[in-house]
């Protein structure tokens, strides 16, 4: 038995951690695809096999009118900063300001972060950078890749000295060898809560919802919040 998860790389960690537990709890195993936001949803509209989607809240509401979630099953998991990373041995620069950001950016000589066309936290670190009025000047030092695992993955790696990277905090606490500086200024913050749902097409919806009540319930609640997810007070 196999259930299908297309998901955003924001909860790859945590469905990582979780996976045994499926297994233990149900015998089934899983097959998941991560990556952002917009393909994960390209991917559902293409008939890609999904029994469970996990993106944001907002797509999740898109996609229950139009009739490819079941809205009765859907859950949050809680809500997602948009953070600074570096190399875990690197000094944390200051970005506790726009100005202080600015100077963080541009003293860097390699900067990390998913793709700018489809990853929520990509789309935005474009657009930071274009307000601050960097972007053009930082262009050939962008390394941008599918996901924010992957970026992370990659700065974790770097060769240059003083790389730096940007993503949901949730990609990089469960990312070795990176660390997080903190979240984007005030000014910039983005917070995005990440929502699951069943399919409507799916042909184990019953294994699907307990594959959710295990995501967003609170036997990973602890988890959830050690990742970076920040959960409404109970």
């Amino acid at each position: 038995m196999t259930l299908h998860l297309l998901c955003a790389g924001a909860a790859k960690g945590l469905v990582g951690e979780l996976e045994a537990s499926l297994a233990k709890d149900t015998g089934a195993s899983l097959a998941a695809r991560f990556g952002a936001v917009g393909a994960m949803k390209e991917a559902l509209l293409a008939g890609e096999p999904c029994d469970v989607l996990v993106v944001t809240s907002a797509m999740v509401d898109e996609l229950v009118i139009a009739g490819r979630l079941r809205g009765d099953t859907r859950a949050d998991l809680g809500r997602v900063r948009t953070g600074i990373a570096v190399r875990r041995d690197a000094p944390l620069p200051d970005i506790g300001s726009p100005e202080a950001l600015r100077t963080a950016l541009l003293d860097a000589d390699a900067i990390y972060f998913p793709d700018p066309q489809r990853a929520t936290a990509g789309i935005h670190f474009a657009n930071v950078m274009r307000e601050l009025g960097i972007h053009d000047t930082l262009a050939p030092r962008c390394r941008t890749f599918p996901n924010g695992a992957t970026a992370m993955g990659e700065l974790a790696q770097a060769a240059t000295a003083r790389a730096i990277g940007c993503t949901q905090v949730t990609e990089i606490r469960y990312t070795p060898g990176v660390a997080l500086v903190g979240a984007l200024p005030p000014q910039f913050e983005l917070a995005t809560v990440y929502s699951a749902a069943v399919t409507a097409r799916s042909g184990q919806a019953a294994l699907a919802e307990r594959f959710i009540a295990l995501l967003a319930g609170p036997a990973s609640r602890e988890r959830r919040s050690a990742g970076g997810f920040e959960l409404d007070p109970r």
